[in-house]
């Protein structure tokens, strides 16, 4: 009787382990899924990084140690992250700040007041501006992003996808993932909801697996060298930085300068027009 008993208490550990646990991977799979997915319609899809860019459009001058990077901005889309970086901008909040973080070849972050990238100059409203996705805008090389900095929510909203994502006054600039490879290019197009989509990251490059999970607030569209020499930036081993890939030498946001998109800006931009597929190219011929 009593290793009866002895049996019985084993298996109802067993099974109220085996809840618990397939609990935690449902609760797992549920959090992934409402972070990552994002519904696109990509018969609604508008790529507005790649359209001409308007006179009078609002943009950024960044100057930083190695050279200028000019930006449009998208109010139409990310208002409130637009609205908070012109508004700093425009107080001089930027000049002289960091780079404070380079992944190589890939990104650099900037906006802290200190070398390591933390914050002592700005307010906990400033670091709590609501995260803004939207299916026009994608992390295309030079993107520019506004860094995450909390997420508000208990475990029901977590678990249901309802949690709310801040970001604050950093920004990050996008260089670009290694396309290059045909196996992974092909691998990629095969992959992605919408075939315009795939074409501007495979002509342009970017950071896809940032899509939809990062708010775009601009598009770079002269100084891509810049962000190019950035990027190259040798860095410092992250255990020595709290976690960030600091610049050996440092590098700075000597100042940011809002203005208005002209005819000078028109010479200088950089951005090449897109391609079509060479499938969509083969029938249009064939038509």
């Amino acid at each position: 009787m009593h290793t009866k008993n002895k049996r019985l208490s084993v298996l109802g550990i067993f099974l109220i382990g085996m809840s618990v646990l397939s609990f935690l991977v449902f609760y797992l799979i549920v959090m992934v899924s409402s972070k990552d997915y994002h519904y696109i319609d990509p018969d609604t899809l508008e790529l507005v990084q790649t359209e001409e860019i308007q006179e009078g459009e609002p943009t950024a001058i960044i100057t930083t140690t190695l050279g200028e990077i000019r930006v449009v901005l998208y109010p139409d889309y990310a208002p409130e992250t637009v609205a908070q970086f012109i508004k700093l901008a425009e107080s001089g909040h930027y000049d002289n700040t960091c780079i404070f973080d380079v992944e190589q070849d890939v990104l650099f972050a900037a906006g802290s007041n200190a070398p390591d990238g933390s914050l002592t100059n700005v307010t906990e409203a400033q670091e709590r501006v609501p995260q803004e996705l939207h299916q026009n805008l994608w992390p295309f090389r030079g993107a520019v992003c506004a860094m995450d900095t909390a997420s508000e929510g208990g475990f029901f909203k977590r678990l249901f996808g309802n949690a709310v994502q801040y970001t604050g006054t950093r920004f990050m600039i996008l260089d670009t993932v290694d396309f290059s490879d045909e196996a992974f290019a092909a691998e990629f197009k095969e992959a992605t909801e919408s075939e315009a989509l795939g074409n501007v990251f495979l002509q342009w490059g970017g950071i896809p697996n940032f899509s939809q999970q990062v708010t775009v607030f601009g598009q770079t569209y002269a100084g891509f060298d810049v962000i190019d020499a950035i990027c190259a930036a040798g860095t410092k081993p992250p255990a020595e930085t709290g976690g960030y890939n600091m610049p050996e030498d440092e590098l700075y946001i000597l100042s940011v300068e809002i203005s208005a998109y002209g005819e000078e800006d028109a010479t200088l931009n950089e951005l090449p027009e897109i391609e079509p597929p060479a499938e969509t190219q083969a029938a249009e011929t064939n038509n």
